[in-house]
């Protein structure tokens, strides 16, 4: 019996990948520069909409992005963007549906009957889907994968931190003291496993009150600072509590919403550390 304080099929100690599985080959054709998680260990946290929201500042900066929904029993990346034509069958794999802006996306919502139809899958089913989602999906050239990881330290993450070269990951949190104690679990295993953490985002910080303009703690102060000071790593913005997203992501027009301008700077991060790669590789 595995106790909680044993790895299990992780890498037995940080940094150390000699147990990991080998990383998947992507289907024919998908070249992909940049491979982005964004997790957190704590449901309700709007991981998600963090996720939508990073895919659209990039492609706003220029790049060719797409999204793995990795959240299997829960997947809500189709309904942000309004996208519901399933993803067309072809020689060599499935060709994910587009959103608006060209967003590629990548759902097990976009393969079900129906939208709400639940997902009754035990772990290594989950952890099989989401492998394909990377080996038999037609992504094309992309700048960037932006992947939307289920809350928790389970099959998915541990499938895709695995198996999956991934650039970086995007934590996100909340105020809430509860939300940051299980969060930093989160942060914990990227680093186990190898993961370079680009930042935090912290969601839901505070609301704006419409008439006087006074932020209003909602969950309590923000912890943002606190955790990345602890943890030692960059906090790259908080998201206010703002009615204009929600209305946005019900109508599936996530891609109209003007804020987390913020997260572009993912984009110079990558960048910035593929040249340091580089230039260490010509050293």
């Amino acid at each position: 019996m595995v106790r909680p304080d044993q790895k299990g099929d992780a890498t037995s100690r940080e940094g150390d990948k000699s147990r990991a599985p080998k990383e998947l080959t992507p289907a024919p054709g998908t070249s992909v520069r940049h491979v982005v998680p964004v997790m957190s260990g704590k449901g309700g946290v709007g991981k998600s909409t963090v996720a939508a929201l990073l895919a659209v500042r990039l492609t706003m900066a220029g790049w060719q992005v797409g999204i793995l929904d990795a959240d299997v029993t829960g997947p809500s990346i189709p309904k942000l963007f309004g996208i519901k034509p399933s993803p067309v069958v072809a020689k060599g794999g499935l060709v994910p549906a587009t959103s608006r802006l060209g967003i590629r996306v990548m759902s097990l919502n976009l393969l079900l009957p129906r939208e709400d139809e639940p997902v009754i899958w035990r772990g290594p089913l989950i952890a099989g889907a989401v492998r394909q989602f990377w080996t038999d999906v037609l992504w094309g050239q992309l700048d960037c994968l932006v992947v939307d990881l289920p809350p928790g330290t389970g099959d998915a993450p541990l499938t895709v931190l695995q198996s999956i070269p991934v650039d970086g990951v995007v934590i996100v949190s909340a105020p809430q003291q509860l939300t940051t104690m299980v969060v930093s679990k989160a942060i914990g295993m990227a680093r186990r496993l190898g993961a370079p953490i680009l930042g935090l985002v912290e969601n839901m910080s505070g609301v704006r009150c419409s008439r006087c303009g006074e932020l209003i703690q909602v969950f309590g102060p923000s912890q943002a600072r606190r955790i990345c000071g602890s943890a030692g790593i960059r906090l790259l913005g908080v998201l206010p509590l703002d009615p204009e997203l929600s209305r946005l992501g019900d109508r599936g027009a996530i891609e109209e919403y003007a804020g987390g301008e913020f997260l572009g700077v993912v984009a110079s991060l990558l960048e910035a550390d593929q040249a340091r790669h580089q230039r260490g590789g010509r050293s």
